[in-house]
This record gives structure tokens, C-alpha cells and sequence, in this order.
């Protein structure tokens, strides 16, 4: 045991190598989704690949890294693993990752020649492959489509990054530099992890730093579950619908939960959730597990320390074969607008059991893909990867939020200066669209509009986003938000595209207008409750 004192010091300490682990990733960033939007996270886990630590940016990757760990374990025993080597994974199957894109890079930490913890880093890359510039097909039928898939690999030995292994990424990206830029921000932060874990060893002594873990992690579990001992004990429900998975378009997939609270336990089923999906909708249980965990959190109204102790408080059940369980070779690069709708089911269920604030659908989220023409003997981005959402959902507390992310996207917008300078891109309109948020007692948050101007012939943009179709969802009597859209040449000859497109061309001097949807409303505001006087 050590003091509760010692604890928050060296949990805190922990905490703060993380964040400094964050900070290096992001300022080292080649690629604009990590310098600019921040789609990375970090964490420091134990020897068993349990979380010690992780500072959030995306909630969603408290889930991916123990099971990345756990992967790596199963092929490389501890006796095989040596200072100075570095792993990589981001076989969404056999790693945990999201989807390809996110590859997740694993430091050892030794202390005494003994293999005692990780320092691990996730962060999505600009272009593995697959059909389309930026990887992310969102009409994608199975993963080999995709790009190219690391099960967990060794590939640095004694801090040297193997030129093979090297070599097959940069033969399977349009930006190889980028790519390996990216990588080696991560391989960075994580040794800088690793040297800050040592000097920690060096003053506090490993056997107190390790029951500081445990003793934490502990203490996490049970603040949670202590908390859910207050809940009434029951069962609820909770559904959500997504537009459609972008290859059978117009048919919605629900999302279904039961939420069973009983004691200080609580079990999420997702057992009635729809089957897998055809195109890239489907997400594996580790991330069903990471957004529950998020939901949890989120309805605690508490400081707690994200470690291992969150996942280990609840539990989930999804069905083999469905949309938050598929088989291989089921495609899963447009996860997150899933992701969303687990999220909303599951704060709809919740809040039935609790004294928790009511909470209305946000945005989601969406991501803009432009694939530039490559030139001869120019050294630039051949990507610009963009995400965000729009409006966020009010709650019985406050109104919504507007030009955010919501959830678990918790990422920035890329300034029009950094999409101008280094893209063929001009942004003639950047606005918010007033007024469109769900109208209630409290009302959401607006969506805004972008429009993009092509400098060059030859740009492909590809889409993936959502809400297009089903608006989000108002509570207690709020409004829906307003949908979204995507517009081909909106001056002009406009045509309206679905929020799944891919390889669409964009010519010099032709545009295209996102508009992203707004948030629900929530509660009933006395014009809602006139109007429907008036209606009767």
C-alpha cells in the first residue's frame, strides 16, 4: 500500500508524461489530422496491458489500447520483447483498432532489464491504400478495400525502424512522407514516455508506482459502482437509427440497447442491434465497450481519473454477426457516425434509470476527404483530411453548443488558413447557419456551412458523413435538429450528393458546400407548447 498522498502524486505524474506524450505528437504532426485536428491519443499501461493512464482527446481509444497490448502479448511473450523495439497494429480484428487508418504504435518500457510497462500512441494516417485518396471508402464491402492491415508487427529493433517494414507502407500510401512522418511522431512521444516513466522509477521506486496503479485503477471501479449503487435498480431501452451504411443507401440500420442496472452492476445489450452491416458501419466490441465507458463517465458529474478501472466497472453484450460485432471481412472505416448512435441509444437508456441531466442528439460527425493530383518534383501534401461535426445537442441544463465536435469526436476544426496554404483549396464560406438548432426550452446548437473552391483540375473528394436523412434527436419535448447536406456546385447547376460519396472530381473553378447538421433541442419552450395549442 502506499499513502492516499503518494497515490495523487504519482497518479497525477502519470497523467502529466501523458499529456507531454500528446503535446510532442501533435507538434510534431506532419499531417493536418494530427497538427491541426488532433486525431491521436496516448496512454501509459501496465506490463498486462491495462490502462494507467491516458490523456484524453478521443475517448473512444480507452478501449483500443488494451486490446492492442493484449495483442501484441499473445504473439511476443515478454521474454521476446526487448528494450529499444517498437510495435505496430492496426488490424481493426486482431488489434482493436477503429479502422485502418488508426495505427496504433506500442513502446516497451524496461526498468532493471525487466519489461514493466507500455507507452502506447494511436493516430490516424493520411493514406494507406485502398481505392480511394485517404483510404476511407464509405462504400467500402469489406477491409481488403480498405488498405493495408498490420497485424501487431515488431518494427524497431534497438530504436532502428526496419527498412522492409518501411518500405511495404511506403509502397501502399500516396503520401508515404507523411505516413512515416506521422509514424515516427509517434514512435517520439513514446519514447519520451518511456525515459519521463524511468525518472519517475528513479525517485518513487517501481513497487510504489505500480500499487499507486493498482491502488487507482481500484478506486476508479469503485467510486463508479458505489455511484451506481444510488441508481434505482431497473431496465430501460434506447434506440437510435443511422441514415444507412453507404452501400444499400436510403435503408437505416438501428442501433438497440438495454440497459439492466441491478446493485452496482450494470450490463449494456446490444443484443437487438441490427446485423452487420454490408458497407463500412460496423464497429467490433471494444469500441462498443470504450463508448459505454464514455456515457458512464459523462453522467457522473465527477473527476475521474480515466484508467482501467472504467472498463472494468461496466459491462456489454453484443451479438456475433451484428453491426457492433461483425465477422471478417465485415468493412469499418465510417465507424464513428455508430459510434454516435451507441452513444445516444445508450444516454437515452440511461438517463431512464437516473438522476442525470436529459441530453438531446448532437451532430455527429463527418470527414472531408480531397485527393490532390500529384506533380513532378513537388514536395507537398497530396491529402487534406478533414473532420467535424456541427451542432451539439441541448440538455435540460444548457443550450446546445455550435461549430463543435460532440461526443466522442473530440477533435478540432482545420483553420481556412492551413486548407489555403497548403491545399488548391479556396474557402469562399465559412458561416453559421442561424437558427437551426432543435428549438426548445433549451435549443441546440447551429450548424454552419463551408463551401470549398477547387484551384486545380483533377481534386477527388470523397465523403463520410451522416444525419443526412434522420435529423437528431430532441428530448422532452424539443425539436429535432436540421439534417445535413452536400452540394455539388451549389451556384450553379447544383446537385445535391448523399453523405457517402467517393472519387467525386472537383475541376478548377468548381465547389462544393457542406452543410453540417445541427443539434436537438430539449424540453418544451412556451412557443413549442402555443403552437401546438394553435395545431389543436
Amino acid at each position: 500500500m502506499v499513502d492516499s498522498i503518494t497515490e495523487e502524486i504519482l497518479n497525477s505524474s502519470l497523467a502529466g508524461v501523458v499529456k507531454q506524450m500528446q503535446e510532442a505528437l501533435f507538434r510534431t504532426g506532419f499531417s493536418t489530422i494530427i497538427r491541426e485536428s488532433h486525431d491521436a491519443s496516448c496512454a501509459i499501461l501496465t506490463a498486462e496491458g491495462d490502462v494507467a493512464a491516458q490523456y484524453i482527446v478521443l475517448p473512444l481509444h480507452l478501449g483500443v489500447f488494451p486490446v492492442s497490448i493484449k495483442a501484441v502479448l499473445e504473439i511476443y511473450s515478454a521474454q521476446m520483447i526487448s528494450d529499444g523495439d517498437a510495435f505496430l497494429v492496426n488490424h481493426p480484428y486482431v488489434g482493436g483498432s477503429p479502422h485502418a487508418p488508426d495505427m496504433c504504435v506500442i513502446v516497451p518500457v524496461f526498468v532493471d532489464n525487466e519489461l514493466s510497462y507500455f507507452t502506447a500512441s494511436i493516430a490516424h494516417k493520411s493514406d494507406i491504400g485502398g481505392p480511394v485518396p485517404g483510404s476511407c471508402s464509405g462504400k467500402a464491402t469489406d477491409i481488403f478495400s480498405e488498405g493495408i492491415h498490420f497485424p501487431p508487427i515488431r518494427f524497431v529493433t534497438n530504436r532502428n525502424i526496419s527498412p522492409e517494414v518501411e518500405t511495404i507502407i511506403r509502397a501502399n500510401s500516396r503520401s508515404p512522407d507523411l505516413v512515416m512522418g506521422d509514424i515516427r511522431g509517434q514512435l517520439g512521444c513514446g519514447w519520451i514516455g518511456s525515459a519521463r516513466i524511468r525518472e519517475l522509477v528513479e525517485k518513487y521506486g517501481r513497487q510504489a508506482i505500480d500499487q499507486a496503479i493498482i491502488q487507482r485503477i481500484a478506486k476508479v471501479e469503485q467510486v463508479i459502482r458505489l455511484e451506481f449503487s444510488q441508481w434505482k435498480d431497473g431496465f430501460a431501452s434506447g434506440d437510435r437509427l443511422l441514415d444507412d451504411d453507404g452501400v444499400r443507401v436510403g435503408k437505416p440500420i438501428q442501433i438497440a440497447v438495454s440497459v439492466r442496472k441491478s446493485g452496482d452492476q450494470i450490463l449494456f445489450d446490444f443484443s437487438e442491434s441490427d446485423d452487420q452491416a454490408l458497407g463500412p458501419a460496423n464497429i467490433r466490441p471494444s469500441l462498443v465497450k470504450a463508448a459505454c465507458g464514455y456515457v458512464v463517465i459523462s453522467s457522473l458529474n465527477k473527476d475521474i481519473t480515466i484508467n482501467q478501472g472504467i472498463l472494468n466497472a461496466i459491462e456489454i453484450k453484443t451479438r456475433p454477426g451484428s453491426i457492433l460485432e461483425p465477422e471478417l471481412p465485415a468493412p469499418m472505416n465510417t465507424y464513428n457516425p455508430t459510434v454516435h448512435a451507441v452513444i445516444n441509444a445508450s444516454f437515452d437508456a440511461l438517463g431512464q434509470l437516473t438522476e442525470m441531466v436529459q441530453r438531446a442528439d448532437g451532430s455527429d460527425s463527418r470527414s472531408l476527404i480531397f485527393g490532390f493530383p500529384k506533380k513532378a518534383n513537388e514536395a507537398r501534401a497530396t491529402i487534406s483530411y478533414e473532420i467535424f461535426a456541427g451542432g451539439s445537442g441541448a440538455s435540460s441544463a444548457n443550450q446546445g453548443s455550435t461549430g463543435c465536435h460532440v461526443n466522442q469526436t473530440n477533435g478540432r476544426i482545420t483553420p481556412i488558413e492551413i486548407l489555403e496554404t497548403e491545399y488548391p483549396l479556396r474557402i469562399t464560406e465559412f458561416s453559421v447557419l442561424r437558427n437551426t438548432g432543435g428549438r426548445g426550452l433549451f435549443s441546440g446548437g447551429d450548424a454552419f456551412r463551408r463551401v470549398y473552391q477547387s484551384l486545380e483540375n483533377g481534386i477527388l473528394l470523397s465523403i463520410r458523413s451522416s444525419r443526412h436523412q434522420i435529423p437528431p434527436r430532441g428530448v422532452v419535448g424539443g425539436e429535432d435538429g436540421k439534417p445535413g447536406r452536400a452540394i455539388l456546385n451549389p451556384d450553379s447547376d447544383s446537385k445535391l450528393l448523399s453523405s457517402r460519396e467517393v472519387n467525386v472530381p472537383i475541376n478548377r473553378g468548381e465547389s462544393f458546400a457542406l452543410e453540417t447538421p445541427s443539434g436537438g433541442g430539449c424540453g418544451e419552450s412556451s412557443e413549442l407548447i402555443k403552437g401546438k395549442k394553435s395545431v389543436a
